[in-house]
């Protein structure tokens, strides 16, 4: 079992501390933020990105997390295709093997720009890069995920699951294992208290069926990065990254 964990779960913290963090811990790999308010982001200089790969030395960049949405109404195709690409091209200068990205059009509807601009984009990419789209409201459930990586047919457009959107939208863990198998890069671990309220709880603690959902995994023979998304920047009164990193590395050994 790979783990990482996002950076979102310690915006008070420098990169050196976030990998000091990491290696005190014992989670091997990080998923970047990258947006304009954070250590990453595509305004980056070529020497920022330089000082950047030092920083995050001794650690696994498994992924930017990036804020691109696909299929939405308020971009072009251009400006999307764009960001996706200058995203791209930020992981391949980081050693990140891939973007997350998240859907924008509604759930009703089957994503036909974001095809469009996923398959524009993908000839584009550097060749150690790729696009993982996340099952996330308005898109949350693996099945509609599924449906617009089928028609994108790409071998580096896949998927990422977040273990909560698509049980809160009404899919069973086990219906969105399967429909994202083919196409599953990478997974976000994540527990809250009940579904009308999404803070942060320690794995096992609450009502996500994060146990379930591993064994989904396991009977997919997944072997991709186990990530933790801590989201303290959303919600501030979580407990300290540190505390949350411990527990779920006990509860996941046990």
């Amino acid at each position: 079992m790979r783990l990482a964990f996002s950076t979102l779960g310690c915006p008070e913290l420098s990169l050196p501390e976030v990998v000091a963090l990491a290696k005190r811990t014992g989670w091997a790999g990080l998923e970047l933020r990258t947006a304009p308010d954070d250590h990453v982001h595509v305004g980056l200089s070529a020497g920022d990105r330089a000082r950047v790969r030092d920083q995050i030395y001794g650690v696994t960049p498994a992924c930017l997390a990036t804020y691109v949405r696909l299929g939405g109404p308020d971009a072009t195709d251009a400006a999307v295709i764009t960001d996706l690409v200058e995203h791209a091209v930020l992981a391949a200068d980081l050693g990140a093997p891939a973007i997350r990205v998240f859907p924008a059009w509604r759930d009703d509807e089957p994503g036909d720009r974001a095809v469009a601009q996923l398959r524009a984009a993908a000839p584009q990419l550097p060749a150690t890069v790729s696009i993982w789209l996340e099952t996330h409201r308005p898109v949350a459930r693996g099945v509609d995920v599924a449906r617009v990586l089928a028609e994108v047919n790409h071998p580096r457009v896949r998927a990422l699951w977040d273990l909560a959107h698509p049980y809160i939208a009404g899919e069973p863990v086990e219906r969105t294992a399967e429909a994202l198998g083919p196409w599953l890069a990478h997974v976000q671990l994540k527990d809250a208290g009940s579904l009308d309220d999404l803070t942060p709880v320690k794995l096992g603690e609450g009502v996500i069926p994060v146990r379930e959902a591993l064994a989904a995994l396991t009977t997919l023979g997944y072997d991709g990065w186990i990530s933790l998304e801590w989201e303290r920047r959303w919600y501030p009164n979580a407990a300290p990254l540190e505390e949350a990193l411990v527990a779920a590395r006990r509860w996941l050994d046990a």
